[in-house]
């Protein structure tokens, strides 16, 4: 019954009862001292944050709002992103909004063909702080993803349900540590050492790593010294709202070209 809901779901053009619009904060290559990509961040048309937006998200427009984000976020890169191939953009979606994978992303592809914006310059970002009501329906949409080309990632690791869980049954590309497993972890042995032993997993099943939420010169030095090269936070830029931040020290064809 849920896939036939799904399949009515797209081909529904209702509007969404409230507007938003996309944010983008960068994701950084410390080997290579270049933007790695940037993360499309839900916000209100007048900067209100994601949670005033996601507070009115329900079950009759999750899909639609799931949809919508996507394309608002693929459509904003296109306007946006410099023409460097390997910058990418990283999208949040929501596992429980996908009905059948395959159908769920065709508007996806559609709205990176219309503005000419790869396909594989797109990783999708699935939460572990979402419950997930079927685990096999994830593995299916996660396999789906890379077989049609884009990079699927594992974020807020460590702060929610089922991380190990989660990469016992499938393998993303990247995981994102959660920024409270991170906070302070220049003074706090125990974060470390469990921050090493995510490096070591990540190296061990050939996924990459991120830190994301960094704040401070001594959390980045700590993560560096880890080997985690792909960082993300405040320290390095906030998020700018249908703008890309310029990020200091990073390479110049990796920053914006409209911000």
């Amino acid at each position: 019954m849920e896939r036939t809901v799904g399949c009515a779901a797209c081909r529904d053009s209702t509007p969404l009862p409230f507007t938003f619009t996309m944010a983008f904060q960068p994701i950084l290559d410390l080997s290579t001292a270049r933007v790695w990509g940037y993360e499309a961040l839900v916000r209100g048309t007048n900067g209100e944050p994601a949670g005033a937006i996601l507070s009115q998200v329900n079950d009759e427009t999750r899909y639609r709002f799931d949809q919508a984000a996507r394309v608002k976020a693929i459509e904003l890169a296109g306007q946006l992103f410099p023409a460097d191939e390997d910058v990418r953009l990283s999208i949040n979606f929501m596992p429980n909004a996908v009905y059948e994978p395959r159908a769920c992303i065709r508007a996806s592809l559609e709205a990176a063909q219309r503005v000419g914006f790869s396909h594989r310059r797109i990783m999708f970002e699935f939460t572990e702080n979402e419950r997930f009501r079927d685990i096999e329906h994830l593995k299916r949409i996660v396999a789906a993803y890379r077989q049609q080309g884009f990079m699927t990632a594992l974020d807020d690791f460590g702060a929610g349900f089922a991380g190990l869980s989660l990469l016992a049954n499938f393998q993303p590309d990247l995981i994102k540590i959660d920024m409270d497993v991170l906070r302070g972890l220049d003074a706090d042995d125990r974060r470390r050492s469990i921050v090493a032993g995510i490096v070591s997993i990540g190296r061990s099943l050939g996924i990459s790593i991120l830190a994301e939420g960094i704040e401070t010169a001594a959390e980045l030095e700590t993560v560096r010294g880890l080997g985690i090269d792909l960082v993300q936070g405040y320290h390095f830029a906030r998020p700018l709202i249908e703008a890309l931040p310029v990020v200091p020290g990073m390479a110049p064809s990796s920053l914006t070209r409209a911000a």
